[in-house]
This record gives structure tokens, sequence and C-alpha cells, in this order.
């Protein structure tokens, strides 16, 4: 007898339709599962077996043959074993198959029949077209997040059984309903920026990078407080809307990095890989493309600490990101785009030991080795960040001051003003930032004054800017202008913008 169940599955970030076709008829007892499985799918055989005997049921000693329709499209992960377990019971004639049919099925099997959690279930209920079934079985640790779009009614199951009581029984289980109070919990930040003593030169430029989205490069020797400021910064960014929100949730939902007891993801992401992450761990890819540290980092900041440590292929593959905010992954048998818009913070020593150009202490490295040591920042790469600081060491009057510094609550009020500022100018486009402005809302929302074109002009001339440098200075002045709370870009926004492009001419000029 044939039986057909209803599933999803996923491909990259989107998830499409399955048909899940189980065939049980005579002969020598076998399971086969075709339509491109991977070795977890090919594996459910086995937990589904023990599954349902363990459940009280009966595996049919016959050939059972399993269709995972589309056949084109590789499958993968244990989230069908739930599906296949049920084709099964309706293809032996153990259930009614007129029960799978208004429903979908999503979740993996222990052997003793409960119903273990799944990766992408939010991904999932966010592509199924509404009314299209009377509701979603899925494992009760991923209501939460699964209940975010609220297209099809959820239904949380902890156990083969429990669903099967369900399919007779539509009342005994209720659809999940989420608590509003979720979408209203934040994440205490333990770093705030009143920690930092000095540095406010530094304070001001992250600030400005919080309020317009910017990316930022910071330049110092060891001890001066780069890493400590980086990982502060999230702490100033405005909050994320509730699309922001969602789309971040589906992003690490789909790689299982949702915590189940919240369900959805209210702070802003904050990504630190190592140095010795590879390209692929970066942007994104693999046999079966996977998202990678900037597609992770979308809404939120990748922190690339000791930037020159990473190899130059690595920083390369950055461009595109930084310059589309998305990623492009081709391979032969498909094309897949991931989200990656995100603040770049980075970070780096001015030479292989750290002290050049230090007042206090003398480097030990020759000119070949400092400008080898910055080179492995290149050009393109460079002009690619808004904003460059330098970070000095901190002077023994600062470190021993007890002076209450400004805290990231204080910073935060600003930065989230003027972001307002960015979303009602920005209300009908795609952008909620002044770092994302492409060259027509620059023309637009970025006019200068005489004064400014001069100054503009001058800074062009003698810093050996380029065209991309000079719609980043554009970009971070109209940031400037709205924590100023000013309709027009003024003289002195537009000279502290360029002041953030020293390092063009102190560095690699």
């Amino acid at each position: 007898m044939l039986a057909k169940v209803h599933s999803f599955g996923i491909s990259g970030l989107e998830a499409y339709p399955i048909t899940i076709e189980v065939d049980v008829a005579n002969g020598l007892p076998s399971m086969t599962i075709v339509g491109l499985p991977d070795n977890a799918v090919k594996e459910s055989r086995e937990r589904v077996r023990s599954a349902l005997k363990n459940s009280g049921f009966k595996f049919p000693p016959q050939r059972i043959t399993v269709n995972l329709s589309p056949a084109d499209i590789k499958k993968e992960g244990p989230a069908f074993d739930l599906a296949i377990a049920l084709g099964i019971l309706a293809a032996s004639e153990q259930i009614s198959p007129s029960l799978l049919r208004e429903y979908l099925f999503l979740g993996e099997l222990s052997l003793d029949g409960r119903i273990q959690s799944i990766t992408g279930s939010l991904c999932i209920t966010t592509s199924i077209k509404k009314d299209s079934f009377k509701g979603l079985l899925l494992p009760s640790k991923n209501a939460k997040e699964a209940s975010l779009c609220g297209r099809l009614p959820i239904f949380p199951v902890e156990t083969l059984k429990e669903v099967l009581y369900f399919l007779e029984n539509p009342q005994s289980i209720p659809p999940f309903v989420l608590d509003k109070t979720l979408l209203l919990q934040k994440d205490h930040f333990d770093g705030d920026f009143a920690d930092v003593k000095g540095q406010i030169y530094v304070k001001r430029g992250l600030e400005v990078a919080a309020a317009g989205g910017h990316n930022l490069l910071m330049i110092g020797p060891p001890g001066s407080g780069k890493t400590m400021l980086a990982q502060r910064i999230i702490s100033i960014l405005p909050d994320m809307t509730f699309e922001e929100s969602l789309e971040t949730t589906k992003i690490h939902s789909v790689l299982g990095f949702v915590r189940s007891h919240i369900g959805i993801i209210q702070n802003r992401p904050f990504r630190s890989p190592h140095h010795t992450a590879s390209d692929v761990a970066l942007v994104g890819g693999g046999p079966i493309p996977k998202p990678g540290e900037v597609t992770l980092s979308h809404n939120g900041v990748l922190f690339l600490d000791e930037i020159p440590e990473f190899r130059r292929n690595v920083l390369e593959a950055l461009r595109q990101p930084l310059e589309e905010n998305y990623v492009t992954v081709a391979r032969a048998s498909k094309t897949l785009r991931f989200p990656a818009k995100f603040m770049l913070i980075a970070s780096m020593n001015p030479c292989p030991c750290g002290w050049y150009m230090d007042p206090q202490k003398g480097c030990n490295c020759n000119s070949y080795q400092i400008q080898k040591y910055l080179s492995k920042i290149s050009g393109p790469l460079l002009d690619r960040i808004d904003i460059h600081l330098e970070v000095p060491a901190l002077r023994s009057t600062e470190l021993l001051t007890t002076t209450l510094q400004e805290t990231s609550a204080q910073i935060k009020k600003r930065t989230t003003r003027s972001r307002d500022i960015q979303i009602k100018r920005f209300v009908n486009t795609p952008i909620s930032a002044n770092a994302h402005m492409n060259h027509k809302q620059i023309r637009q929302y970025c006019p200068l004054s005489n004064e400014c074109k001069a100054l503009l002009k001058k800074a062009i001339e003698e810093l050996k800017l380029s065209a991309r440098a000079h719609d980043r200075i554009l970009k971070v002045s109209r940031t400037i202008s709205d924590l100023a709370g000013s309709d027009n870009i003024l003289p002195e926004h537009l000279a502290e913008a360029i002041q953030y492009r020293s390092l063009d001419r102190n560095w690699w000029g």
C-alpha cells in the first residue's frame, strides 16, 4: 500500500515542501530511502525501526520504499524521521492514511519514540503558505521559535504515541500560543563603556559607527583597549526591530543556534572568529552551502581581532559582503545567496612588535617588516572601511583616574535617536542606516554647501581618496549630523568625517 506524508526541507536559508511517499509491498524485508538523502536521512531507517517497536507498533517485515520528492534536491538532517514513521504506519494499514493529509510533520525520533528538536523550524514556518494545512506538528522545544511568524497553527508534541493520539483526537493538543513577554526580554551585557578609561576620541568614533552602522578599524599598540572597546560596541547599538529579530533568528535557526527556552534572538549578534578561520567559515560555502560568520553577523557585528593575522584570501573574501550586504555562494549544483548586512569592527597593531610610533616604547621592527605587516590589509579592503581610528596607549593619569565615565546606556540613547531619524528617512526603502545608502541616496540625502564642497575637494586632493572613500565620508558626515540633530551636513560634521580617514595618509599613504 502507498501512503503520502507532507514535510519541509531546507536549502541554504530557504525552505521547500517535500512529499514523503512510502510504499510497503511483499518481498524480502528491507527499507530503501531514495531522493538524494544524506547519511543522516539514510540512518533514519534504524531510528524509525526502533522508535516504532518501542512505541508499541509493528515494523512491517516487508519491502519498504521511501521516496523523498522532489528527488533532484539533496535532503539532509534527521527532521524527516517522524514523517517517515507515520508513512510506514499508514502504508502498513496500522493507521488510516487520511489522518495525514491535512498536517505537516517535522521531528527527529529517539529510539524510544520521543521526538527531538530540529534546526530551521522558523525558516520552515515562514515559507509555508497560509491556510495550506490545518497545522504543523513538531517537537515542543521548537514551538516558540516556529510560532513567531504566526502563519500556521503549531502543535507541539513529545512522543510518537502523542502524535497518533492527536491525529485521532485533534482537540487533545491546543495550538501553541506564544508568550508575548518573550519579545520584550533583553540580554544583560556584562561590558559597559563606563569600564573603559580615557580614549574619548575612540569612544566618539565608535558612537558614530554604531549610530550609522559603519565599518570601523582600530590601530594601536598592545594593551591600549582595542578589544575591550570592540566588545562593548554591542551595548550601544540600537535595539533590533521585530523584523530584524525575525530575520536574525531565521538565520541562526538553520544552524541550530537558537535557545529553545527563548525562541527568538532579541540582541544584535556579535561574532568574533579566530584568525585561523578559513574563507568558507567566514563567508559560507561547503559541498552543501551553509552560512558563514558574515551571515551569522547579519544585523549585528563581525569583530576581527588582529586582522593582519587572518589569511589574505580570507580577508579578500569580505569585499563583496562589505559592498553589497550579501554573499553569493556558487556551486555546480546550485547558487545560493545569503544576507550579510553587518558592521565590521577590526583591530590591529601598527607593526609586528606593536610599538611602532609609540612615544613610550621603542619599536624593534625595520621598515620592511612594518610595510609587509601593513600590506596584509589591501587597499580595496581598507577603502571599504568607513572609519579609521588610532588608539594610543593610555597614560598613567588616565589609568589611575577615578572620574566616572559615560555609560553605555547614555551613549545608546544618542545612537538610538540617530537611528530613529534614519529609519524615518529610509521608510520606503529596504535600508535603515546611513552606511547602506547607495549612490542615488547619497546624492539625495547628503547635499553639501559650497563651503563643504571646497573642504571635501581639498581633502580628496591631499589624502588621495578614491571615489568609494568620497562616498563613505559623505555617509559618515550624514550620521554625524544626525547625532547632532541637524538637517544639513555642516562643515564641522564633514571635517570630523574626514578626520576618520587619517590612516589612508598616515599609515598606508
